[in-house]
């Protein structure tokens, strides 16, 4: 046996043992190897391992002590976690605590949240009405109304979800069918909640109840306490003789009124489909169809109009939504569903609020906020941090939630699909990893759960900030590092 293969093993054998002696975290660990080729340490490396027979932990062990005197890694700052969920246990830890940037694995917050709180199947509604008469002649004497709710999705045609050209192609035949030939008045654009959307409404705005959806009329501030009667029966709290729907702010609970008196619309509402509508008018009128009004968006509507049903367009379900935002790590989608779920959780479409939405949350589901820093729901902004140990609690306390399984299929797998495709193609870790990527000038990430050989769903996170080299040199080192762990 070569000295450099004695030296090899001794360490490998000394760092294990010190290892299970000292707990999992390695941070005050420290070794170097003797070697000037970084390639025959590797081979070296591969050949101890085989003829010594190490453990999977042991494996792991010496991974971690590599990186710490890995070049790529002389200026980084990273940290390890793989957690048990079955056992609540830490299997193998690297500088668990140390706060770094998650990139875009951030998303795995943002669109769990939107899980949790509309649930996989939630679709958002587009709906096209009329208000008014159409005469024998098929002129409308009212307006065009498309009443929205938020579709982060509309007229992208991603994520399944149909472009902008489809949507307006199948209004205007319903038009047609509905014998409009003209239309005096305005394409008038609003927002609502659907009742087939929610059983409860968002907080902080007191809705008016109209025809199958909720309109925004105005602020629970100020409101007075003693108009309020308690929906008691909470699996149907609707019918249609309550009028003005709110979350009461004295009691939390789902109230209604039959005046309102409260205050004006103080916080933003969803942006209702302007550029659908300036579309459909450009279409109709090259269809033939003469639109006499311009184009309105009226958010606020204390008094609608009464109106009928043309036609509506539904979303995709949620989960296909969030499937191909973790595949693809699609920024503006995320940025999108983090402001969605805020409004459908607290009435307001800004990013403050929707990341108020998601630590609300999290502090629900007793998340470890040691080190958390949520600066946007994409992972762009390089002021997110979170450590290595609350990513993978978080991402172990989902596997008891309802929604788990169509989340763990959101995820890339390793070899296979979306931004992992590429990764693990020659590894033994093929198609056992199914984690969501992240990636920024000199940080990459990689969390989600490992299917080990023995049947275990186990959590990881793997954080990498500061390092040397190429995106390509650092995705090797962390596939090397994660591999032993699909035989623990």
């Amino acid at each position: 046996m070569t000295k450099l293969k004695q030296y090899l093993l001794g360490s490998a054998v000394f760092y294990s043992v010190l290892s299970f002696a000292q707990g999992t975290s390695f941070a005050s660990s420290s070794v170097t190897y003797s070697s000037h080729n970084n390639e025959f340490v590797g081979r070296a490396k591969a050949d101890v391992e085989e003829k010594t027979g190490l453990s999977a932990k042991e494996k792991l062990a010496f991974g971690i002590a590599s990186m710490q005197t890995d070049p790529v890694l002389k200026n980084a700052r990273w940290g390890l976690v793989i957690f048990d969920p079955k056992t609540n246990e830490v299997l193998t830890s690297y500088n668990e605590n140390i706060p770094l940037i998650p990139a875009s694995t951030t998303k795995l917050l943002t669109t769990e949240t939107a899980m949790a709180y509309l649930g996989s199947r939630f679709k958002w509604i587009t709906q096209l009405e009329y208000s008014g008469e159409i005469d024998h002649e098929g002129v409308l004497n009212g307006n065009l109304y498309i009443v929205g709710s938020g579709d982060p999705s509309l007229g992208s045609g991603r994520a399944g979800s149909t472009t902008y050209r489809d949507i307006i192609t199948d209004f205007i035949y319903a038009i047609g069918d509905a014998n409009i030939t003209k239309i005096k008045g305005d394409i008038i654009v609003q927002t609502a909640v659907f009742k087939n959307n929610k059983i409860d409404l968002p907080a902080n705005i007191v809705w008016l109840e109209h025809n199958n959806y909720f309109l925004p009329i105005g602020s629970t501030q100020n409101i007075d306490p003693k108009n309020e009667k308690l929906i008691v029966k909470k699996s149907s709290p609707f019918n249609n003789d309550k009028k003005y729907f709110y979350i009461s702010p004295y009691n939390n609970k789902m109230v209604y009124a039959d005046t309102f008196t409260g205050s004006s619309i103080g916080g933003k509402i969803p942006d209702a489909p302007a550029y659908l509508a300036n579309s459909l008018r450009a279409s109709m009128i090259k269809s033939g169809i003469a639109v006499e009004g311009k184009v309105i968006n009226k958010s606020y509507d204390p008094q609608p109009e009464e109106r009928r049903k043309i036609t509506s367009y539904q979303s995709p379900e949620l989960e296909e939504l969030v499937y191909f935002i973790n595949q693809t790590s699609n920024n503006h989608f995320a940025e999108a569903l983090l402001r969605t779920t805020g409004f459908y959780k607290n009435g307001d479409l800004s990013s403050e609020t929707g990341k108020r939405t998601v630590t609300q949350h999290l502090s629900e589901k007793s998340y470890d906020f040691s080190g958390l820093s949520f600066a946007d729901g994409s992972g762009l902004s390089r002021a997110n941090l979170v450590t290595p140990i609350s990513q993978a609690k978080f991402l172990s306390a989902l596997t008891k939630e309802k929604h788990f399984d169509e989340y763990l299929k959101s995820l890339p797998i390793a070899g296979q699909t979306g931004t992992l495709k590429s990764s693990f193609s020659l590894s033994p870790a093929y198609g056992q990893i199914f984690a969501k990527t992240g990636t920024l000038n000199k940080v990459k990430t990689l969390s989600g759960y490992i299917k080990t050989h023995a049947g275990k769903l186990l959590a990881f996170s793997l954080l990498i900030n500061n390092y040397n080299g190429s995106v390509s040199q650092i995705k090797r080192k962390m596939e090397s590092i994660l591999e032993p762990a699909i035989d623990l």
